[in-house]
């Protein structure tokens, strides 16, 4: 059974920090991409940034290019969101992802295309 637990969230000043952690099990989790989604209320849900398997691509939204950083540790079992330069518009729930998909080159920013999803931390940005 797969599991992804997100941690990390919580209300910050705009220009705070945050790091987001994804922690996951049920997974060969070095083989699968991974991604931050981001829900704000009565918004669609969106893709926020993607890693692949390796680690070597990367995939953000524009909005936060520059702003955020996705990594992943293998040997943790664990996808990070770095996110810096918070602004109110940031405010969401974060949900992590991933792809089922095993060694695939692609970064997919479309939430259909994932099948594992954790259940959130909430971000909240005041200005």
């Amino acid at each position: 059974q797969v599991q992804l637990v997100e941690s990390g969230g919580g209300l910050v000043q705009a220009g705070d920090s945050l790091r987001l952690s994804c922690a996951a099990s049920g997974l060969i989790f070095g083989s699968n991409a991974m991604a931050w989604f981001r829900q704000a209320p009565g918004k669609e849900r969106e893709f926020v940034a993607g890693i692949s398997w390796s680690g070597s691509i990367t995939r953000y939204a524009d909005a936060v290019k520059g702003r955020f950083t996705i990594s992943r540790d293998n040997a943790k079992t664990t996808v990070y969101l770095q996110m810096n330069s918070l602004k109110p518009e940031d405010t969401a729930v974060y949900h992590c992802a991933a792809d089922a998909d095993r060694y695939s080159a692609y970064v997919p920013n479309v939430q259909r295309l994932y099948d594992y999803w954790g259940q959130g931390t909430q971000v909240s940005v005041s200005s």
